[in-house]
């Protein structure tokens, strides 16, 4: 009897083994369902295929899918906490037992004016992170807007309601994109409702192009080639000068020119580039900008120190933002922090750090930023704060440092908002108020009205600069 009881005790020992092996191996599979901690998602693992899904308190709706094989590199589990790493972004996901409901049940009324409006809505009141700073009533605001919206609404007055929504939310990275014709009829109805009123026209111009004309005046040896969204090369008395005119656009995607022509440059590249996954949008961005970085400074290794002009840059992607700043940083280093909205608080923080090149350029350099200097141009400001050989000269930049974070209506509408928190290695953040500059210049907010100024004494605007490296220089 005895021998039985060690042989069933020994039985017991061993499926108790195998069972927590089991369990363990369960727990770190990636397979199965997640829920975002923040940002409401729901991601759907199998052993082929992926599926993100947006989700509010009343919604589900399908946001993208994939072969596995895309993303397993990204992705890891610990303790059943799945992280998703995107560039120096980590998402963490929670399993969850089952799919939600509200993923199985089918989009009715997808059109309904009054679900699109409730679905927007839900999203800014579980995700915007910015009511506090912004003095933002959202009851007031939610109901006030609510009632513009009924059984006779249109889709131009939803996004109209929209719109009005996000500019009083003061949400930097707040946008709606209805369709087009949604579009061109919303901006029949303002027009016709705007009184006509005698003004002098003065020339207005675009960010590339104001940033052409500054960087064609700057430079004594134009070393630029292959590109066209970054200038580069020598200034007088062997000063080197990049001016970099946008933070993204610079994957190889290699775009059918037939489409180019027609359609434009930038919309043919967005269309390419929002078809890959969310990683390969980021390999393809970092190495596009590292091979033209790697050719500018060996161009400039030479000179007495470098200007860095993002005046004019209202953005992109952070990643590219810091491929283009690691050329001047010797180790590495925490340049900033993360946290995003989550319930009535944020999720755990998530350190940024600023990785060394190989040969950094050690000598003195010089960032100029300006109020139109937003998003990843604000990260590449923030991020300098932490390099002794750096000092930014102008004015502060715009303060549009949260990630957007994308949504999609049940229409099909995208749309975004600020969700997220970044604050220097002092635990202080820009949001608004913008990264503050070294030297100020005092230039003006309004965009046209600083176009112009630069654009009408381009001398006294490179004068400007060059006085102010010399005062600190000598400091």
């Amino acid at each position: 009897m005895r021998k039985y009881t060690h042989l069933i005790l020994l039985f017991t020992i061993v499926v108790t083994l195998i069972s927590c092996n089991n369990k363990n191996q369960k727990n770190n599979s990636i397979e199965g369902i997640w829920k975002s901690i923040g940002y409401g998602k729901i991601l759907k693992i199998d052993a082929n295929s992926y599926q993100y899904f947006d989700i509010t308190d009343f919604s589900c709706l399908p946001a993208k899918e994939g072969n596995i094989s895309e993303v397993t590199n990204s992705m890891q589990v610990s303790n059943d906490t799945l992280i998703v790493k995107r560039g120096f972004s980590k998402y963490r996901y929670e399993r969850v037992n089952e799919f939600p409901d509200l993923c199985k049940q089918n989009s009715k009324g997808k059109n309904d004016i009054s679900y699109n409006f409730e679905v927007f809505a839900n999203t800014y009141k579980n995700h915007y992170a910015y009511f506090d700073l912004n003095k933002i009533d959202w009851d007031s605001l939610y109901i006030n807007s609510k009632n513009k919206i009924n059984s006779k609404s249109t889709e131009v007055d939803l996004f109209l309601a929209l719109e009005d929504m996000i500019e009083r939310l003061k949400d930097n990275h707040g946008s709606i994109e209805p369709t087009d014709e949604v579009y061109e009829l919303a901006e029949n109805q303002i027009q016709s409702e705007l009184v006509e009123e005698e003004t002098e026209e003065l020339k207005e111009y675009g960010d590339f192009e104001i940033a052409g004309i500054v960087a064609d005046y700057y430079l004594k040896e134009d070393l630029t080639k292959e590109t066209w969204l970054m200038k580069w090369g020598k200034m007088e008395n062997n000063v080197g000068y990049i001016q970099i005119k946008a933070m993204f656009l610079y994957a190889d995607l290699h775009l059918n020119d037939s489409l180019v022509k027609e359609n434009g440059f930038v919309s043919t590249y967005m269309d390419t580039f929002n078809s890959l996954n969310y990683e390969q949008q980021i390999s393809e961005e970092v190495a596009g900008i590292s091979k033209l970085m790697d050719t500018i400074m060996q161009d400039l290794k030479e000179t007495r120190h470098i200007i860095i002009d993002v005046r004019f840059n209202g953005g992109g992607q952070d990643v590219v933002a810091l491929e283009v700043l690691k050329r001047f940083n010797i180790n590495i280093k925490q340049i900033a922090s993360k946290k995003a909205r989550h319930n009535n608080g944020f999720t755990k923080k998530t350190p940024i750090y600023l990785e060394p090149a190989k040969n950094p350029y050690t000598k003195p350099v010089y960032l100029l930023t300006s109020q139109q200097s937003a998003s990843a141009t604000d990260m590449m400001a923030l991020s300098s704060m932490e390099l002794n050989n750096l000092k930014r000269i102008g004015s502060h930049t715009n303060g549009a440092i949260s990630d957007a974070l994308q949504k999609t209506l049940p229409n099909g509408w995208h749309f975004s908002l600020s969700n997220e928190i970044y604050t220097d290695n002092n635990d202080r953040y820009y949001e608004n108020i913008g990264v503050p500059v070294d030297f100020e210049l005092d230039y003006p907010e309004d965009r046209q009205t600083f176009f112009r100024s630069v654009a009408n004494d381009l001398e006294k605007d490179k004068r400007n600069i060059l006085k102010a490296i010399k005062k600190l220089q000598s400091e």
